[in-house]
């Protein structure tokens, strides 16, 4: 069985030498919620996934799968690894590749959720909707996106989501990094269980 995003979590702050005091402070999350994560009873989100990924100079990848890397990467779609929170489901389509640049998810959006505070984060980000619709708002610009619309900015600008409609919505939205060492880090997902579907 996988390890969730909380045991995750908590591994790669053992393996920092970090307390949770510590990366409470780094990260700018209470130490409650932190620990709460961690233990599986609350599941992060995007913007507490960036937080968390960036105090740990980390990737938002790391908290999804073991450090296994392969010179490729096939996931089923009934296998792909997953994080709910708030009327989001983020699913992992692919992680593990040596020398990894790109992580690509597929992204539901409840109809009124929002991946939450905007985040930064080095790199670029591409988003294309696939169903439904899907509000980002890039440096004070809004940008609408129905079903084929695609939207590809540069990721240091302030940035989130939401989803106006009446209906839930899925984005295929990809981070880039900037060079093959920084990931896009800090998570539109912060802190929840990972479970196959």
């Amino acid at each position: 069985m996988e390890p969730s995003v909380g045991e995750r979590l908590r591994a790669i702050r053992e393996s920092r030498g970090l307390s949770l005091r510590s990366l409470a402070r780094l990260s700018g999350l209470s130490v409650n919620t932190i620990s709460l994560i961690e233990r599986g009873e609350n599941s992060p989100t995007v913007s507490s996934l960036h937080r968390l990924a960036a105090a740990l100079d980390s990737s938002i990848t790391d908290f999804f799968h073991e450090d296994r890397r392969a010179s490729a990467v096939f996931v089923r779609r009934a296998e792909r690894m997953s994080v709910t929170r708030a009327g989001m489901t983020m699913e992992s389509l692919g992680i593990g590749l040596d020398h990894q640049k790109l992580e690509p998810f597929v992204v539901r959006v409840a109809p009124e959720a929002s991946s939450g505070d905007e985040v930064t984060h080095p790199g670029q980000e591409f988003v294309l909707c696939l169903s439904g619709q899907c509000r980002y708002t890039v440096a004070d610009q809004e940008y609408d996106l129905e079903p084929g619309d695609s939207l590809l900015f540069d990721s240091t600008h302030p940035h989130s989501f939401r989803n106006p409609g009446d209906s839930e919505a899925e984005i295929l939205l990809v981070f880039q990094c900037s060079s093959t060492t920084e990931f896009a880090r800090q998570a539109h997902f912060p802190g929840q269980q990972v479970s196959r579907e």
